[in-house]
């Protein structure tokens, strides 16, 4: 990796850090009910949704959550079967399909955001604002609920509460998210970014080509795109559009802005449990398999294609040219900015991109794809990235336990039966859908017609879809024609057992945890805030976030990258 790549690693992650400090103050503040104004508007608010403040427990935490995100679901749906009946359609777009208006429902209600459609010539100004803008913020907000139910879990004795599900929500939405958005909206639109509700313009090319330019309100849905980590964009192009990402500096931004919610976090979760180190540790298990994914991805496309090198064609980098891999990506950004998006984007739950993941290399493109199958717990989205590392990090206790032959604890709570059971369903449910929806997809002509790629690629294709989908990312290897009535419904699945196949086990080991007493460490206990534990958390990721995928795996990147190189 070049000197540059690694000053603007570092830079990266320095400021990173600067941000994410004084953030989770406030958040851990107003998510905990600690700041009085806020109580004052919110307390009305509550009263006039016709919904108590009283706590309550896993089981009806869980439903209310469920309940809110299925009528998400309809909503969304019913915005874009009736979006040609329905005002701010410039454009008259027609109604949007039954299995696409399914699929995107889903896709951003669960966090997901996968778009098997050109945003600027299907969705209203509407349908973006009021259906998936509000999505972006009340999916992100449903993560942040989540994780504060189990970091309460964490820090409550014999309590049998997790909070209230219809506050967290309201204040994840209004006090985390909407100010953080609107900021960075205001900044955006004032760097370039397109915030209109007018229709798109005609222009004439030097060549007298007309065409027409979509223009829409796409720097306040871009804002909670990154914050939330989203990740649908307005423009089909997504960050590589220069409407939406129009300079270095705002490419930056966003992707500082992805980051910046799971990374304060894991500061709010130290604050929680009255222990900061154990924040830090998580967050140096998360930095350390970020900068290798790093490292792999950026290296991969700086050394480009070994069958180009064998023509005759110089590909190294200098002055006149960029060298490595620019397949795919955008010439403002080149291959580091675009690698480190790459990476960034499907290490947390985003899916935004400012290149295409399907030109990268074979090794470079298995690092986005790995990091989704992960988990996406290296940081991660606003909430999921943190839970599921919890669940990691409860897996590992479990392990060291069994090596030394004592009951596993974990920030003085014993780790039991019931508890690994909840543990194991939410880190087994989705590589079980993912595995099966990209079996079911290979083995049946309606998969295989979308498949353009032969061979290896084309099955990273399909994997890549399925992995996106059921770990809620929303990124693709977009050779695959996957709007089609098949991927549209068996992604829609997907995506939704990978969010709330997660969410419900997770919330019930919340609950399960709340109502232990909380032990003081002793001799025997394993300390989690050390470089040990942050070394054994990341083999026990890494071992089984990848072991479900390790053969799917070798009939894709890794086989193409053997053909690749042998042939070079």
């Amino acid at each position: 990796m070049s000197s540059s790549a690694w000053t603007q690693l570092a830079a990266f992650l320095v400021v990173l850090l600067v941000l994410a400090r004084p953030l989770a103050t406030w958040i851990h503040a107003a998510m905990e009910g600690r700041v009085a104004w806020l109580l004052r508007v919110e307390r009305p608010l509550l009263r006039a949704a016709g919904v108590g403040g009283a706590e309550q427990g896993w089981l009806r935490y869980s439903l209310g959550l469920l309940l809110f995100n299925g009528l998400g679901v309809i909503a969304v749906y019913a915005l874009q079967r009736l979006q040609a009946q329905l005002p701010l359609n410039p454009q008259d777009f027609a109604a949007v399909s039954p299995d696409s208006a399914f699929n995107t429902a889903i896709s951003f209600v669960t966090n997901t955001n996968w778009q098997g459609y050109g945003g600027e010539t299907t969705m209203s100004h509407l349908t973006q604002m009021m259906g998936l803008t509000v999505q972006n913020f009340l999916s992100a907000a449903t993560g942040l609920a989540v994780v504060m139910a189990l970091l309460r879990g964490f820090a409550r004795r014999s309590a049998g509460t997790l909070g209230n599900v219809w506050a967290d929500l309201t204040r994840a939405t209004l006090w985390v998210l909407l100010p953080l958005s609107l900021a960075f909206a205001v900044m955006l639109a004032g760097l370039g970014v397109v915030q209109t509700l007018a229709a798109a313009v005609p222009a004439t090319t030097l060549e007298g080509v007309q065409h027409s330019i979509s223009l829409g309100p796409v720097a306040s849905q871009l804002a909670i795109k990154m914050l939330g980590t989203n990740g649908g964009g307005f423009f089909n192009a997504n960050s590589a559009h220069p409407f939406e990402n129009p300079t270095a500096l705002t490419n930056a931004l966003q992707m500082l802005a992805i980051f910046l919610i799971p990374t304060a976090l894991c500061f709010v979760m130290g604050r929680q449990v009255g222990d900061i180190r154990q924040g830090w540790a998580l967050l140096a298990a998360m930095a350390v398999m970020f900068v290798v994914a790093v490292v792999i991805a950026t290296g991969a496309e700086q050394a480009g294609n070994p069958r180009l090198a064998a023509l005759g064609v110089d590909a190294t980098a200098s002055a006149t040219q960029p060298g490595g891999n620019m397949e795919g990506k955008e010439a403002r950004f080149g291959i580091n900015a675009s690698s480190l998006f790459a990476v960034i984007t499907t290490a947390a739950s985003c899916g935004a991109v400012n290149a295409m993941h399907d030109s990268f290399t074979p090794l470079g493109g298995a690092v986005p794809l790995v990091m989704m199958q992960l988990g996406e717990v290296v940081f991660g989205g606003v909430g999921a990235g943190l839970y599921g590392m919890l669940v990691f990090a409860l897996l590992a206790v479990f392990v060291a336990g069994l090596m030394i032959g004592r009951t596993p604890e974990y920030l003085g709570k014993k780790i039991e039966a019931v508890d690994m059971k909840m543990v194991s369903l939410a880190i087994l449910l989705t590589p079980l859908a993912v595995l099966v929806g990209t079996a079911v997809a290979v083995a049946t002509e309606p998969g295989r017609v979308g498949i353009a790629a032969p061979g290896a690629h084309g099955f990273s294709e399909v994997l890549y879809a399925f992995s996106s989908a059921g770990n809620n990312n929303g990124s693709a290897f977009a050779g695959l024609s996957a709007n089609t009535p098949f991927y549209n419904l068996l992604l829609g699945l997907v995506m939704w057992v990978g969010r709330f196949g997660v969410i419900v086990p997770v919330l019930a080991l919340a609950g399960s945890l709340a109502g232990k007493k909380r032990l003081v460490a002793g001799e025997g206990s394993l300390p989690t805030h050390g470089p040990l534990f942050v070394a054994l958390l990341i083999g026990v990721v890494l071992l089984v976030g990848l072991l479900n995928y390790v053969p799917a795996l070798a009939l894709g990147p890794v086989v193409e990258h053997l053909i690749l190189w042998s042939a070079a």
